[in-house]
């Protein structure tokens, strides 16, 4: 499996191609970075002591004549002109990109029916079996507990609330029957009122080298419930990536998620 790496010289972008090098059954084709990057022209193994013979570079359309996958976990802007990239060379892509509009997720759901795409907010095993563990907890705190999600990341990232944490939301609202638009707080400021109880509350703290941490909280009278996930590495999620990777080679179009990839449906 040739898979090209965008974002290649960030955190997440190093650890997809740490991953895909030590895969002995997939290939880096291809590491890409924004124009104008320090680093273009680099090997791809740098970071690492590596010679890999892959380079940094900004050619999209040069790496993507050369790869089956593209992994990309960088920013909504970019991964718009990847899958057009993506569509013009027959490409499947594993994403990963968190922060879309309403538009830019359309834009993605039209390429699904040309080429096969895992779409997540997050790739870690744990993450998505703990989306399970909130569907079932919803369905059973729906009446007399305060719903809160409280998310923290590294002081580098820049969408609030995470991907992640807005994707358990979603889970949640839609095993109570509600819209997480309709529903949602996002953070609380001065005299706010009493809580509303139909309501999802969230809250993002943002700090040091902190890789990515989520609790959902069930508060009720006379008790609380946590279900917690802590990512210690960003390991998880280039796994998880492989994983979908692995995955879309049966499925030549259309929309996935990691519960399509982990058969959690």
């Amino acid at each position: 499996m040739k898979i090209a790496i965008a974002g290649a010289s960030g955190r997440m972008g190093q650890m997809l191609i740490e991953t895909v090098l030590n895969d002995s059954a997939t290939t880096l084709s291809g590491a890409l970075d924004r124009a104008g990057s320090p680093q273009l022209g680099q090997d791809a193994g740098a970071f690492l002591g590596k010679q890999t013979g892959v380079v940094l570079t900004d050619d999209l359309d040069r790496v993507l004549a050369e790869s089956d996958y593209l992994i990309d976990f960088t920013r909504p802007e970019g991964t718009m002109l990847h899958i057009e990239a993506a569509l013009r060379h027959n490409v499947k892509l594993v994403i990963g990109t968190t922060g879309f509009d309403n538009a830019q997720k359309a834009q993605l759901h039209a390429a699904a029916d040309k080429i096969g795409i895992v779409f997540a907010a997050n790739m870690s095993v744990g993450v998505n079996v703990t989306l399970k563990l909130l569907e079932f907890a919803a369905r059973h705190f729906a009446t007399g507990y305060d719903i809160e999600i409280i998310e923290a990341h590294h002081r580098h990232k820049v969408d609030a609330p995470s991907g992640t944490a807005l994707m358990m939301g979603e889970v949640i609202a839609d095993a109570l029957g509600r819209n997480l638009d309709d529903c949602a707080v996002y953070g609380r400021e001065g005299v706010t009122g009493a809580r509303d109880p139909s309501t999802i509350g969230f809250s993002a703290i943002r700090g040091g080298d902190i890789v990515g941490d989520h609790t959902v909280l069930f508060a009720g009278i006379g008790e609380r419930i946590e279900i917690t996930h802590k990512s210690a590495s960003r390991l998880s999620y280039a796994q998880g990536a492989l994983r979908a990777v692995r995955f879309l080679g049966d499925h030549p179009t259309g929309l996935y998620d990691m519960q399509d990839v982990l058969g959690l449906r």
